[in-house]
């Protein structure tokens, strides 16, 4: 498992690795039962406070996609197929909330928003 950490983003350490695993769990790239680096590990390979990876793998473990075993470490979490697909969708809602927001500050209407909505969709067909 492969992550790599932008120190130019403005987005947090620990929330780039959260959405890379995220990601890969979601995506199948890391199946069910994966033992994930532990904190130190992960900490060292990124070179990163414990604390970011420790923060990092507790988001994960809050929303369900992993689960600690003292003594053992961390592991990825059995997936619900509907789970997993309304965990999907509540990121596209917030993803398009957000390019609404945007789109209102330029001066879009709906009409303009669906447009380019349709566009965008029609181009990764």
């Amino acid at each position: 498992m492969q992550i790599l950490i932008s120190h130019n983003s403005k987005e947090p350490i620990y929330e780039q690795i959260v959405q890379q695993i995220k990601k890969a769990i979601l995506a199948n790239d890391i199946p069910a039962g994966y033992a994930l680096p532990s904190m130190r590990n992960m900490a060292k390979d990124l070179d990163v406070s414990v604390i970011t990876t420790k923060r990092a793998y507790e988001e994960l473990e809050k929303v369900g996609l992993i689960y600690s075993v003292v003594g053992k470490g961390s592991f990825v979490s059995e997936q619900n197929k509907e789970m997993i697909l309304e965990r999907k969708q509540k990121v596209i809602e917030e993803q398009l909330s957000q390019a609404i927001v945007n789109g209102k500050e330029i001066g879009l209407d709906l009409n303009d928003i669906q447009a380019l909505v349709a566009l965008l969709y029609e181009e990764r067909e």
